[in-house]
């Protein structure tokens, strides 16, 4: 059947109209939704209604986003209240893993209350990501112990852990880790997944944790406060990483790079520019990998131009953020839980 060019023109127009155009954001606004003496550094969407989030003091929780009714309990093993600074989830479950000695992976249990699934404990045993490729397959990642980075898998699920022996991983440098500051040293696309260090090295694997390589970067590491804090990939060739030295925040001289090749190389970006030292860096939903929010104790910036250009959106402090949808996200850090609305 053809059409008249005027039908077809009009139906071009209709599907064009269609298809959501990103605009790049101007302002944030900040609403608190939770506040309690407790540090959070580590939160996950379970759906698309409920936040939950784990801390300091054993605490853990869910927030719901929509009437923002806040449900909490605090985790014991035995004498001890586990500091939880990374979480994970798959369609079934939440976890959250503690980061010293005992190091303690907790699962969602089928009797209302957690269950331990993974235990160790030693000298040097450190904790600080988490995160899962699918509702089988996960990775959490600690610093490094007798040569290598800590790094266990699951296959099932969650419900059992192995630790990669060093023999099967890149040589570790000594007194590097992987900084527990915003659950975000960990990316995943695909089948990939990208690691970064303390030490500013990216550990790679492009067939979920079977296989590593690692490489060097240009991002300050000279000291052992310095390094990548926080990576995340937009698809499986753009990803960005961001750091610098909290000791010296109002620094931005080598803290932020990106690849637009899926980790094969990295470049520095917007060196000696805004922003300065972040926790937490993630891409806008829906942006074309445009769109990346970095947020830690200095503030909230903002670039619409995949990392280029950046502007400061707030002063408000905070250590880690996910995004909901591409214009709304929730942001965790001393003492609270914010919803913050991107325009």
């Amino acid at each position: 059947m053809r059409f008249p060019l005027s039908v077809l023109f009009i139906l071009i127009l209709a599907s064009c109209a269609q298809e959501p155009k990103y605009q790049p954001f101007k302002t944030v606004s900040v609403t608190p939704v939770y506040e309690d003496a407790v540090s959070i550094r580590a939160i996950t969407f379970l759906d698309g209604r409920t936040l939950a989030f784990a801390g300091s003091g054993g605490k853990y929780g869910t927030v719901d986003v929509t009437t923002q009714k806040v449900r909490s309990n605090v985790q014991q093993y035995d004498s001890i209240t586990p500091a939880f600074r990374a979480v994970g989830k798959t369609s079934n479950d939440f976890f959250m893993l503690s980061i010293e000695s005992p190091a303690l992976l907790y699962k969602t249990g089928d009797q209302g209350k957690m269950e331990l699934v993974y235990k160790e404990e030693g000298a040097g045993v450190f904790y600080d990501c988490m995160a899962f490729w699918n509702d089988t397959e996960g990775i959490a990642v600690g610093d490094t112990v007798n040569g290598c980075l800590s790094i266990i898998i699951t296959r099932d699920g969650g419900d059992t852990w192995t630790k990669i022996p060093c023999a099967d991983l890149p040589e570790g440098m000594e007194g590097e880790g992987a900084f527990a500051a915003s659950n975000s040293n960990i990316a995943l696309a695909g089948n990939q997944a990208w690691i970064g260090t303390t030490a500013g090295r990216v550990y790679h694997s492009a067939d979920k944790g079977t296989t590593w390589t690692v490489q060097q970067t240009s991002i300050v590491h000279e000291e052992e406060t310095q390094g990548i804090y926080s990576m995340d990939f937009y698809d499986e060739t753009t990803g960005f990483a961001i750091g610098g030295d909290y000791t010296k925040p109002e620094s931005n001289k080598a803290n932020k790079m990106i690849t637009h090749d899926g980790g094969k190389s990295w470049s520095l970006v917007a060196d000696g520019q805004e922003p300065n030292f972040k926790s937490c860096v993630q891409f806008v939903p829906n942006s074309d990998g445009k769109g990346i929010v970095a947020l830690g104790f200095t503030g909230i910036s903002y670039s619409g131009d995949g990392g280029e250009s950046w502007k400061s959106l707030s002063d408000e402090s905070f250590f880690t953020l996910r995004f909901l949808n591409d214009s709304v996200a929730f942001a965790a850090g001393s003492n609270r839980i914010a919803k913050l609305v991107f325009q």
